[in-house]
């Protein structure tokens, strides 16, 4: 089954600029042509185009020593005053049609299941998280039956009609049963209901990637992520 009117893809060229002026507008910290998350909910950030002065308004954002994730539709190259950590292309897929879903327990995880989504997030490097990063949208998880959190996944940015899957990950022992996929199909069915477009970035070389596109996923197109740290002045 379909999902119901398409948004405008386009704003997937440069997701977290567009996720920034709309529905995280309001968390946004904005300068000229730069834009980034507050550092206590995400290190991503997005420039208007990755030209010098965009660079220079970015900058202004970014304190010394702190390192920015950069997700652009093309490459960028970070003038004089930036460390480069690591850089690639990386997969956006989209998904517009409704799943079948696995029956497994989902909870809703709240405040209370922070250190454990961060202990989760840090130990299988699904992508960016910190202690803020829960706030970006909703989050869900399957527990154990002792109650510790086995897998999680949850949404990031948040476009005009598209929403993202992230954070999706499993601890390794727990691997197998197939906790994500039944994450991902709910998160996915959820926002088709609710009349957007689900979609997620993934590397290229990620099993995961096969993963989704058996559950309905497409790859779109490639973005530019960029890992780096502002230079003393």
């Amino acid at each position: 089954m379909d999902a119901g009117p398409m948004a405008d893809l386009d704003q997937l060229d440069n997701p977290v600029w567009s996720s920034l002026h709309a529905g995280h507008r309001s968390m946004a910290l904005l300068n000229g042509n730069a834009a980034r998350y507050p550092r206590d909910i995400s290190p991503l950030a997005a420039l208007a185009e990755p030209n010098a002065q965009a660079f220079a308004d970015l900058r202004e954002l970014v304190e010394a020593g702190e390192t920015v994730g950069l997700v652009s539709p093309v490459v960028a190259e970070p003038p004089a005053g930036w460390e480069v950590k690591r850089a690639r292309f990386i997969d956006q897929m989209v998904c517009t049609r409704v799943l079948v879903e696995a029956d497994l327990p989902l909870i809703d995880l709240g405040e209370e299941d922070v250190p454990e989504m961060v202990a989760l997030a840090a130990a299988t490097e699904p992508g960016p998280f910190v202690a803020g990063t829960h706030r970006m949208g909703r989050f869900r998880g399957i527990k154990s039956p002792e109650g510790s959190l086995m897998a999680m996944a949850g949404e990031r940015m948040h476009l005009r009609g598209l929403t993202e899957i992230s954070a999706v990950c499993t601890w390794p022992q727990y691997r197998g049963q197939g906790l994500a996929k039944a994450l991902v199909v709910a998160g996915a069915n959820r926002i088709i209901a609710e009349g957007d477009i689900p979609f997620l970035h993934v590397k290229g070389e990620n099993a995961a990637r096969q993963l989704y596109e058996k559950i309905g996923f497409r790859t779109r197109r490639q973005v530019y992520f960029t890992v780096m740290t502002a230079l003393p002045a």
